[in-house]
């Protein structure tokens, strides 16, 4: 496998790691969590001027084509940035819509930044199983009609339209039956409660009260979505690995930098050996990290269904067990400023923690993993 990036994969990163550097430093990140919005438009903007709208979007709808490991380069950074814009959500949105293949004018608007998407895809008691739904999808002339509440709807309030998932037929658990649907944000009968969540980013409690959308609001066939569900929860579960990586990478660098400059005794506590192990054990579980990260990416064009849940699900493993041990290293090597919120380490301890936690966490994949055919004997 080449672990190489191409040139153009390596423009990209350099000019976003370039404007993250420059314009969305920790202050200013700072400023943009706690303001009301929680999102900066000007930051959106300078990422569609950027050309990172574009990259998850085919090019017949005015994007760049970017597969799996385009997005893990993009993802990467953002991650290293803790940029908190819905790239994320809008990213995976799009890829539903791809996958669907009939919402052209709504992919040409994201790739040209003027649409973000959310995914309202959880429910209260489903934990991470994204079969398991009690929103309602009923016919309702010649459209539908939508019942029903999503929660840690992940940039819901910012989005312009919501990727939905409901049941048009089936029990609730049942695989068969799960509609996918665009709703616009506007639409009547859709109520939000916006919030922020530990890691800074904005997350939004949806409910659909009578919710009326067309015909042509419904992705790929009726009560056949669940194929096209499991394969963008995938790509959704590649990006946060990939998010990950950049997290890790920032937070292993300051850390090291720390024992480096921080002084007990009169030498830098980065002379101890004790605390030269823990570093090297740091590094070895990103590096690992990172290789897994990128053969999830890297699988998501494979082809064999079966064959991308098994490594993505082993890739999340590995990188949510990396992200604990790293962030957990950090914090104790920092000492008491670790836990600081005027420290970046924190903030990357955080995010870190709500990625484990988010599209399935580690004991969630070890039992996905497991229950594929290729680990069977």
């Amino acid at each position: 496998m080449d672990f190489n990036f191409t040139e153009e994969q390596q423009q990209y990163g350099d000019a976003l790691r370039r404007w993250i550097d420059k314009h969305y430093t920790f202050e200013t990140r700072q400023r943009i969590v706690h303001s009301t919005a929680g999102v900066s438009n000007a930051a959106w903007q300078a990422l569609a001027e950027l050309g990172m709208t574009a990259l998850p979007v085919p090019s017949s709808q005015g994007g760049f084509d970017g597969d799996a490991i385009d997005m893990l380069v993009v993802m990467q950074e953002l991650g290293r940035g803790l940029v908190v814009e819905p790239y994320f959500a809008t990213a995976w949105g799009a890829y539903f819509l791809q996958l669907a293949g009939n919402q052209y004018h709504l992919l040409q608007d994201v790739a040209e930044g003027r649409a973000k998407l959310a995914c309202a895809l959880g429910e209260k008691h489903s934990r991470y199983d994204l079969a398991d739904i009690k929103t309602l999808a009923a016919v309702n002339g010649e459209g539908y009609r939508i019942d029903g509440t999503k929660t840690v709807v992940i940039h819901g309030a910012q989005a312009d339209a919501l990727i939905v998932s409901a049941r048009s037929a089936g029990g609730q658990r049942d695989v068969n039956g799960i509609s996918l649907f665009v709703v616009p944000t506007d639409t009547p009968g859709l109520t939000m409660r916006d919030y922020r969540t530990l890691d800074g980013q904005r997350a939004a409690t949806v409910q659909f009260s009578h919710v009326a959308v067309p015909a042509s609001a419904l992705l790929g066939r009726l009560g056949a979505g669940c194929d096209m569900l499991d394969e963008a929860a995938d790509f959704g579960v590649s990006l946060l690995c990939s998010e990950a990586l950049g997290v890790m990478d920032a937070l292993f660098s300051s850390t090291l930098d720390y024992v480096k400059t921080r002084q007990q005794f009169g030498v830098p506590i980065g002379s101890f050996q004790a605390l030269q192990h823990r570093m090297a054990d740091m590094y070895i579980h990103l590096e690992q990290a990172r290789s897994m990260a990128m053969l999830a990416a890297a699988r998501m064009s494979c082809g064999d269904p079966g064959e991308r849940r098994r490594i993505v699900s082993a890739a999340k493993v590995r990188v949510g067990q990396a992200a604990r041990f790293i962030g957990q290293e950090a914090v104790q090597l920092h000492g008491g400023m670790g836990v600081t919120d005027e420290l970046p380490a924190s903030h990357h301890f955080k995010r870190l923690a709500v990625i484990e936690r988010t599209l399935g966490d580690i004991d969630h994949h070890l039992e996905r993993f497991a229950a594929q055919k290729a680990f069977q004997p």
